[in-house]
């Protein structure tokens, strides 16, 4: 009798994602509300008007990335027309954290520029209650195929996170066992193409948190592709997400190099820049390594989409 009632595909890994995002918001409040700017980066406001102006800047950025694969998953779900509209409007406003100087790494204090992303992830927050509310029944479960892999990956993601946790609550990883032997944080040390020093890893939000904030987005929310009936916007979807994985992984590497290896003069090299979307041979190659992925990894299944 159960077997034959109707199932619904659960979206745990999709609340997952925002829960992430939500407590990652929570902690730059705080953080930004109780130091002073000199010990963050690039910000000018303190308080509480500056733990709510550097949420609101995160939220306009990593967040609105991965809600535009977000509303791929539940208005697809939903088959509304209503909700194809809602989409279509939050995904124009998350598009618009590419535009040329909404994202400058020199300047994190809110702009007018923010709105429209964060607008966008309040959208995809809404979409997403409403499909889990209202979505329609039959779809197949997500899948488990690559579980494995996708908590190997995550794994040592969040293990190299430390020390952006660790930040973005505002402590340094000194004098933890094994963590504060193995990266440096609270030391200071001189900042790379610049005449000041600061902490090694300094207080408050890094990119590359977003990096792990969003290999572990592409990773959950790769569950949910069987789950998506239109084949066309199952294989964009699956090759947005490949992206985001290298994306990801990318800049949380290139954030620990320039701090665990660079600050420590082992070397002046740097892994180039890849915050912004640019025509550079390091986006060549992120392009070559997602196309790889999605061909061996994400490449839709006709298989996997059953009928209930």
């Amino acid at each position: 009798m159960n077997a034959a009632r109707p199932q619904r595909a659960g979206l745990r890994d999709v609340y997952g994602v925002w829960v992430l995002y939500g407590f990652t918001a929570c902690a730059v409040f705080a953080t930004y509300w109780r130091l002073p700017p000199q010990v963050l980066w690039k910000v000018t406001n303190s308080g509480f008007v500056g733990g709510a102006g550097r949420a609101f800047v995160f939220l306009s950025f990593s967040a609105a990335l991965a809600a535009v694969a977000v509303l791929a998953i539940v208005v697809d779900r939903l088959a509304d027309r209503r909700a194809e509209l809602i989409a279509i409007v939050a995904l124009a406003l998350c598009a618009t954290v590419a535009i040329p100087g909404v994202q400058t790494e020199s300047h994190l204090d809110p702009k007018w520029a923010n709105l429209p992303a964060v607008i966008g992830v309040v959208l995809a927050v809404g979409l997403t209650v409403w499909a889990g509310l209202r979505g329609r029944r039959g779809l197949p479960r997500t899948s488990r195929a690559g579980d494995i892999a996708r908590l190997v990956v995550g794994g040592l993601s969040l293990f190299f996170a430390s020390p952006y946790i660790a930040a973005e609550l505002g402590f340094f990883l000194d004098g933890v066992p094994v963590l504060g032997w193995i990266f440096q944080t609270g030391k200071i040390r001189p900042e790379p193409g610049s005449n000041y020093s600061h902490a090694a890893v300094h207080h408050g939000h890094h990119h590359g948190m977003d990096g792990f904030l969003l290999t572990v987005t592409a990773l959950l929310l790769s569950r949910h592709l069987g789950t998506i009936r239109r084949p066309l916007l199952r294989t964009l979807t699956a090759a947005y997400l490949a992206l985001m994985l290298v994306y990801g992984v990318t800049n949380q590497i290139e954030d620990l190099w320039i701090e665990q290896v660079v600050k420590r003069d082992w070397t002046s090299w740097q892994i180039p820049n890849v915050l912004h979307p640019s025509l550079s041979v390091a986006w060549a190659v992120m392009v070559a390594c997602a196309l790889a992925i999605y061909i061996a990894f994400l490449r839709p299944d006709a298989t996997v989409i059953r009928k209930s």
